[in-house]
């Protein structure tokens, strides 16, 4: 018990003595200064940060390179993101095409020729010489460099030149044209067509005209530089299109244009801004199916194969037959007959149900896409309206056809 109650009266007297008591009073002191001098340095960080928003704000922010990194930093070049530039095209925004410009077009509905029989984009031609492909009626033209391109460059006011072909008619019935123009807008400017045995056509960028009949191009082709014409026929009706816009719709021709030829108007030559023009072409074929359908009353199609003896349609077919069903879509007042055809082989009997099967499979086809049954009828004539006397392997495949009159 003694022992015990000792070491309680030794530690009692060790605790409750004056030093024990200093120790306590130092340690308060050192905390509290401590505490003392921390804030004396967070107010002298504040009162800074201050200070520098103060003067930031009085310069107008002018001092902003603090937190900018080296020129030379690679987090300072530039990403994909900041080049903009399109990884499934390998295009910068320079060499892509403008939406704005692909609005504009998106009406155009004229159709190239299937058949080239002319084309000219004056590639290996000497700059001074007379284009190689054609003939010089009037004037004087010859080839220049302008730009990246070569051209032919009317050197002559009124200079006349036609195209080098093997016979003087070599237009067909049905054909489109095609060439470049360019317009320096710089006085009286104007370019002609003329169609052999029909008419000549008038080209200038305030109105398009022949004879009585007038079209204006669209305001956006009025500018300084390259012009598409375009013109297409189909055995009486014409058009033309300057750049996006169809100018001229002339429904009836007395007579087929046969040849032609190009001039122009060009007061500029003696001031080093001459008429010129390239990338011309001439195309047989290729008037749309409606304009076909509304010209002729019906479309005479040799793109639809079947299995032979078979009214199986191939599948290669569909492009002719989905050309067919978008104008029916598009024009739902039209109705229309389809009519199988075979050449002279064969029982007379076989071609006669043979070409009736494969005209309702061409039906079905269409019904398939969304076309009305009430819209159509079919019919076959097997061997009995020939196009031709069926000698030859090429007069057969002419024979065997499918035609869609309109009803």
């Amino acid at each position: 018990m003694k022992p015990f109650v000792l070491l309680t009266l030794f530690f009692c007297i060790l605790f409750f003595s004056p030093n024990t008591f200093g120790q306590f009073d130092i340690e308060k002191k050192i905390k509290k200064k401590v505490e003392k001098k921390l804030e004396k340095e967070v107010d002298k960080t504040i009162d800074k940060g201050i200070e520098e928003t103060e003067e930031a704000i009085k310069k107008g922010g002018e001092d902003d390179s603090e937190g900018k990194k080296p020129e030379n930093d690679p987090a300072n070049k530039p990403t994909d993101k900041d080049t903009l530039v399109n990884s499934e095209t390998d295009q910068s925004p320079r060499d892509m095409v403008p939406q704005e410009e692909l609005k504009v077009w998106s009406k155009y509905d004229f159709v190239s020729g299937d058949k080239i029989i002319f084309e000219d984009n004056l590639i290996n031609e000497k700059h001074g010489e007379f284009p190689l492909k054609w003939n010089l009626l009037s004037g004087n033209a010859e080839i220049a460099k302008f730009g990246d391109d070569n051209v032919i460059a009317f050197m002559i006011n009124k200079t006349e030149i036609s195209p080098l072909m093997k016979t003087k008619e070599y237009l067909p019935e049905v054909f489109t044209i095609e060439f470049d123009i360019y317009i320096h807008n710089k006085g009286n400017e104007a370019y002609y067509l003329n169609l052999k045995n029909t008419m000549q056509i008038d080209i200038r960028t305030n109105k398009v005209s022949s004879r009585d009949f007038v079209g204006e191009p669209d305001e956006s082709s009025r500018t300084t530089g390259w012009h598409h014409i375009a013109l297409s026929f189909n055995q009486r009706a014409l058009k033309v299109y300057f750049d996006q816009t169809r100018v001229l719709n002339i429904p009836n021709i007395e007579k087929k244009p046969t040849s032609f030829t190009i001039s122009a108007l060009s007061h500029g030559a003696n001031k080093g801004n001459p008429s010129m023009i390239k990338n011309i072409r001439i195309a047989e074929g290729g008037v749309e199916l409606y304009d076909r359908l509304m010209t002729d009353g019906k479309i005479v199609t040799r793109g639809i194969y079947f299995d032979v003896g078979k009214a199986t349609i191939k599948p290669e077919s569909m492009g002719v037959i989905n050309e067919i069903a978008k104008l029916m879509n598009d024009h739902p007042e039209i109705r229309l007959s389809v009519e199988g055809h075979t050449d002279s082989d064969g029982n007379d009997t076989f071609n006669q149900t043979l070409s009736k099967n494969r005209a309702n499979a061409v039906k079905n086809a269409l019904v398939s896409l969304g076309i009305e049954l009430s819209r159509l009828e079919a019919a076959g004539w097997g061997e009995s309206k020939p196009l031709n006397s069926n000698l030859t392997p090429e007069e057969k495949a002419n024979n065997r056809r499918v035609e869609f009159i309109k009803i």
